[in-house]
């Protein structure tokens, strides 16, 4: 339901009448907890792509040239191998009415190019760059949720998983009609394998971030695997989180990411 619709619910009942007015929209609030909505404020500047709109080759050929100069042969990204889970948290006064939820990326792209010496600090020629559609992300999957313990227990019926969906989506939120695409790629390693931080870029709903990644790096012959997390703030990409009746119910800012990846050739 549009919120101009849940603000024009009527605010003068009293007695019975308005403790239903109250309880209706707080039910269908808890719905819509994940909705975005666009916001005009800039991004912040500590946060901010410096090079503006950089060249960023889109199905990353900048990444493919890199390997031809190299006379390398990158590893690929292996999705069936490969995990990645994204967590939005609910928040306000009256959380418990709403739902966090839990998204995964079933069809991840990506190709790494390594160094002949990735143990040696800020390895030379390492770079990788990851891709995803937000179209196709898999939403609150059953054994996802259970495996998360309490905080995600509740069982979400098909009709709200795909409101949800279609709320996340949508025109109100991420537009992925729009920005279909989700892109990653390094700018800078730093540490010794297996630890390493990364300066990596960020484009989402049309807008790039720059900022750092802390990356637990193994290779074993052809094989990398690579497990760490981030934390994005979607108000960095020109979102607002959902939030009503003064924060009453919301949406964290803050989204959390968490990865295993497995590339070979």
């Amino acid at each position: 339901m549009p919120l101009t619709r849940l603000l024009a619910l009527p605010r003068q009942a009293s007695g019975p009448q308005r403790g239903m007015s109250w309880a209706l929209m707080l039910l269908v609030l808890a719905a819509c907890t994940t909705t975005l909505e666009p916001v005009n404020s800039p991004v912040p500047p500590h946060r901010a792509d410096p090079t503006g709109a950089a060249d960023w080759p889109a199905e990353m050929a900048g990444l493919r040239q890199q390997a031809l100069r190299q006379a390398q042969q990158p590893l690929s990204v292996d999705a069936s191998e490969s995990q990645v889970r994204i967590h939005v948290f609910r928040a306000g006064r009256a959380a418990r009415l709403g739902h966090n939820h839990v998204l995964s990326v079933p069809k991840l792209q990506g190709l790494v190019l390594l160094p002949t010496d990735l143990s040696s600090g800020n390895p030379e020629g390492a770079a990788f760059e990851l891709s995803f559609r937000l179209d196709e992300l898999e939403l609150d999957a059953p054994a996802q949720r259970a495996a998360l313990g309490s905080a995600w227990a509740s069982a979400l019926s098909a009709e709200a998983i795909a409101a949800t969906r279609a709320n996340m989506l949508g025109a109100a939120g991420l537009r992925a009609d729009a920005h279909p695409e989700v892109r990653l790629r390094s700018l800078t390693f730093r540490g010794a394998a297996p630890k390493l931080a990364l300066w990596v870029e960020i484009e989402l709903h049309g807008q790039r971030q720059r900022q750092w990644l802390p990356l637990h790096a193994q290779v074993q012959g052809d094989r990398l695997q690579a497990r760490g997390a981030l934390l994005l703030r979607q108000s960095d990409f020109g979102l607002q989180p959902f939030s009503v009746a003064a924060g009453l119910l919301a949406v964290q800012d803050e989204v959390l990411i968490e990865f295993d990846l497995l590339a070979r050739r």
